[in-house]
């Protein structure tokens, strides 16, 4: 965890529930590839996929189905789907565009992180602003996806930045355990599932309202889990 009065440099985002509410996209997406195969997928399972990479996602989605597809031809399908629809633009998650834009304003660096694929994240990137980010790393750009480490570890060395110095915001028990093990003090705003509380997890309720005051005051007090109220 970061140690008290350290200075914020850096906000590390995740995508998928925490800057943009897609993953009720994600959901259309993955009905249409299982009724393509005559099922359909249950409440358990669909919340298992949440924050999970591309190739854990149709694994569950095949164990359900009880189907033996090449995953390869699933990724096709669920990509050219998932592709379709965002597309049509991405709904912003509350407080999330306001909060990115005063994280720029102030001079903060910042990276997006995510377990989504890289042409995915090119067309996301139409919606949030390729330019609101000094770094963006996908989920086919390490060897290990989120749960793991990596995606925030190769994020905070392409910034040229140490986990004390960074801030991650995430919305997943997936996301938020790949950015806690990196060392960093995370943010969490649960989105379409609870998040265990676990050291360097702070929660919030939202991203409304939080400015980039706020964010420097959590990384400079280190607060362990649930102990952030002021949103």
């Amino acid at each position: 965890m970061s140690a008290p009065g350290t200075a914020l440099r850096g906000v590390l985002f995740d995508m998928d529930g925490t800057l943009t509410d897609t993953e009720r996209l994600w959901t259309i997406s993955l009905e249409e590839t299982a009724a393509h195969y005559g099922g359909t997928i249950s409440t358990a399972t669909r919340e298992a996929m949440v924050g999970q990479d591309m190739w854990t996602t149709i694994d569950l989605l095949h164990a359900e189905l009880g189907v033996t597809a090449d995953p390869a031809d699933t990724a096709r399908m669920l990509t050219e789907a998932t592709t379709a629809i965002f597309r049509r633009g991405l709904p912003w998650k509350p407080g999330a565009r306001e909060l990115l834009t005063a994280v720029r304003a102030a001079g903060l660096r910042t990276a997006l992180v995510t377990a989504t694929h890289r042409p995915l994240v090119e067309i996301a990137l139409c919606t949030l602003g390729v330019e609101n980010f000094d770094v963006t790393v996908a989920g086919d750009e390490v060897v290990c996806n989120k749960p793991d480490p990596e995606p925030y570890r190769r994020a905070m060395q392409l910034l040229d930045l140490t986990p004390a110095e960074c801030l991650a915001i995430e919305d997943s028990p997936s996301g938020s355990r790949s950015a806690a093990t990196a060392g960093l003090l995370v943010l969490v705003v649960p989105s379409e599932m609870p998040v265990p509380p676990a050291e360097n997890l702070v929660f919030a309720d939202t991203l409304v309202g939080l400015d980039v005051d706020d964010l420097r005051r959590i990384l400079a007090e280190g607060r362990p889990a649930e102990q952030f109220d002021s949103v």
